[in-house]
C-alpha cells in the first residue's frame, strides 16, 4: 500500500474524530482500511514463508509448508 493511501487513511480518521464522515467517507476509510489489513497479511504471510526452522534432530523445516500456507492469503 503506498503512502498516499495510507495518508488518507490517517487524514479520514482525524475528521472522523473532529468532525464526523458523510456516508462516502465512512464507506472509503472502511475499503482503505481493508486494503491495509490485507497488505499486511500478505507481507506477514510472504514473510512466514521465507522462515526456516532448524529442529533438535538438525533438519529443517520451512514455515510455509509445515502449517499448509498457502500463498495470497
Amino acid at each position: 500500500m503506498d503512502k498516499s493511501r495510507i495518508d488518507r487513511i490517517n487524514e479520514l480518521y482525524r475528521k472522523s474524530k473532529a468532525e464526523g464522515l458523510s456516508e462516502v467517507e465512512k464507506m472509503e476509510q472502511q475499503i482503505l482500511r481493508k486494503e491495509y489489513i490485507d497488505a499486511i497479511k500478505r507481507n506477514l504471510s510472504s514473510q512466514l514463508d521465507n522462515i526456516s526452522i532448524q529442529e533438535k534432530d538438525g533438519s529443517i523445516t520451512d514455515l510455509g509448508k509445515k502449517h499448509g500456507h498457502k500463498k495470497g492469503n
